[in-house]
């Protein structure tokens, strides 16, 4: 979805580059022809022979982190090339961006509504069915109702309803040694993105260690202090909430790992370990999974999670 949101941009801001290029025959501007020409400075991926880059077909292929085009800027002559290069690398913010005037380019806004959009949709939406169904999940609710009302008031989204609390206790593995729970949070997008390579490393990893898993399920409106309402219904050793991030403009699909040893009611976030920025150009899913599994395996062995957990 990415990549083909990335084609049309590009395929937007070669047509304005196609009428700009008209209407400049007639009437120069150098100013605006300036701000567009720098647009197309950016690395592109190579053209399908015999058609244009505006006409290039999208490919469904994905590629490896590792080959992503190296970031530049469009800043013209800069004093200090090296420095900005340097800060480019090690951020993905958007720096070294340029500008048309007294605008940013027309590229670097269509990507900015683009990503906000993205955000948008991430706390809006819903994870897919299919996913919760491709490892079994069954679905509690908090008591958040609405969206809106789960933005406004995050306290409801820390308690599950009453038919959530009837539905656990009936289809839920009591006092297991660890208890793998999911939610969308501020970011169903997230879990549609990471979870299924999530669960199958953490689920390899808890084997590895020799450590027995409950039934993992699916909290629908959850807020991170939702697993302190479940370690009082079910009362595992340790538990694991593997939710989705308040989304921004560099991503939409982070995952966070909130880890507990016999979540509780009253709890503070000290006594919380997590593992943030679970997304493709963060930290692995699959190496994520692994290592929730490790730090778990930590916690049942020292009986203690948060600052008092030594790793």
């Amino acid at each position: 979805m990415e990549q083909q949101l990335d084609f049309l941009v590009d395929k937007v801001v070669a047509e304005l580059q196609k009428k700009l290029g008209e209407s400049t025959e007639q009437a120069p501007s150098p100013k605006a022809e300036t701000g567009l020409i720098q647009l197309r400075s950016e690395p592109k991926a190579e053209p399908v022979t015999g058609a244009t880059t505006a006409q290039a077909p999208v490919v469904n292929e994905q590629p490896a982190p590792s080959t992503e085009p190296e970031r530049t800027t469009h800043v013209p002559n800069p004093k200090y090339k090296e420095g900005l290069d340097e800060l480019l690398s090690s951020t993905p913010a958007r720096i070294g961006v340029w500008r048309t005037g007294v605008r940013p380019l027309t590229k670097t806004m269509l990507e900015l509504r683009r990503d906000h959009a993205a955000a948008v949709d991430a706390v809006y939406g819903e994870v897919s069915q299919a996913v919760l169904d491709q490892f079994s999940l069954f679905t509690v609710e908090t008591q958040y109702d609405n969206t809106e009302n789960y933005l406004k008031r995050p306290d409801m989204g820390r308690v599950l309803t009453e038919e959530g609390v009837r539905l656990l206790q009936e289809r839920g593995q009591k006092k297991p040694q660890v208890q793998i729970v999911v939610s969308d949070g501020l970011s169903a997008a997230a879990v549609d993105a990471n979870l299924k390579d999530v669960l199958p490393s953490l689920m390899d990893s808890l084997k590895s260690y020799g450590l027995t898993c409950g039934t993992p399920f699916f909290i629908k409106g959850g807020r991170v202090a939702s697993m302190d309402h479940v370690g009082e219904i079910l009362e595992p050793e340790v538990l694991v909430l593997l939710i989705g991030e308040r989304p921004g403009l560099v991503t939409a699909h982070s995952m966070s790992a909130y880890m507990c040893y016999r979540p509780r009611k009253g709890m503070v976030e000290s006594e919380r370990t997590v593992i943030s920025n679970i997304h493709r150009q963060g930290t692995s899913p699959v190496e994520a999974g692994a290592h929730i599994g490790t730090i778990l395996s930590k916690m049942l062995e020292q009986k203690a999670s948060g600052v008092k957990l030594v790793l």
